[in-house]
């Protein structure tokens, strides 16, 4: 295992706010130069409301944002507002500033010579994929994105994925763009292509759990990214909790957000 690379607190400069999709947000963010830059899968805290907003008690806590793109100081995080943390997040302008702690937790290994890398992303977990994307494609690998979502304009960052260059496949519930379905049926056809294959998922429980079923029936490994709420993003408040299928706990924040689909007892993931 790599060495991970040492988070920082900071105030980070808002840069820019520019919608991705009928509901999602992009946030790009200037940490500064102390910032070490992120590996694909990890993800920050991030304070919801400008720093130097009326003192406020709710909410109280930050915010796990995946990191969805990284360069030089900036990085950007890919959102949909839900809540009053994100609307808070959204209300962000261009000068104002950020309390911000990442990279934090364990990237996604990249594929090895010779195979094949399926991302399958849905929902907000499509942010954790674009800079997983863009590495394994300077791997040499051959990279096939499929993203779902129940409609076309939740499809977040499908413009961002379309100019990386690589196979990017949709799909929609209500089939209004891609194939009609869920996006499990692409990676279950994207198995049965020859080759060597490693499955990488982020999105919605049931989703990640049904691509990591599929990736084990067709002998191929699976890592998925969890999502799960947490208070501090360093393994502290404990409340990130998720069981292994070998018995006990591990911490998304500390162990995770990226883990062997295999490790983990599915029916004891929210």
């Amino acid at each position: 295992m790599t060495a991970r690379l040492l988070p920082i607190r900071t105030e980070a400069a808002v840069v820019s706010q520019t919608p991705s999709g009928s509901a999602g947000w992009t946030l790009r963010l200037d940490a500064g130069p102390e910032w070490p830059g992120s590996e694909p899968g990890q993800f920050v805290m991030l304070a919801p409301g400008p720093v130097g907003a009326a003192p406020r008690t709710d909410p109280l806590l930050p915010r796990p944002m995946a990191v969805f793109r990284s360069s030089g100081s900036q990085l950007e995080v890919l959102y949909k507002v839900v809540g009053r943390g994100t609307a808070l997040l959204a209300a962000a302008q261009p000068g104002e500033k950020v309390a911000m702690v990442g990279p934090l937790g364990g990237g996604f290994p990249l594929p090895s010579p010779g195979e094949r890398a399926l991302l399958v992303g849905g929902g907000t977990g499509i942010a954790s994929l674009y800079d997983l994307a863009d590495a394994a494609q300077r791997t040499g690998a051959g990279v096939s994105v499929l993203l779902g979502a129940r409609h076309a304009d939740d499809l977040l960052a499908r413009d961002d994925f379309a100019r990386l260059g690589v196979d990017l496949q949709l799909a929609t519930e209500d089939g209004s763009a891609g194939h009609a379905g869920l996006v499990t049926a692409l990676l279950e056809a994207a198995l049965r292509e020859p080759g060597e294959a490693r499955v990488y998922a982020c999105g919605p429980t049931p989703m990640m759990r049904a691509a990591a079923d599929l990736a084990a029936a067709a002998g191929r490994p699976c890592h998925v990214s969890l999502e799960n709420r947490m208070a501090c993003g360093y393994g502290v408040c404990l409340g990130c909790a998720v069981p292994r299928a070998a018995g006990g706990f591990d911490l998304v924040c500390r162990d995770g957000p990226v883990f062997e689909a295999d490790s983990l007892a599915w029916d004891g993931v929210p």
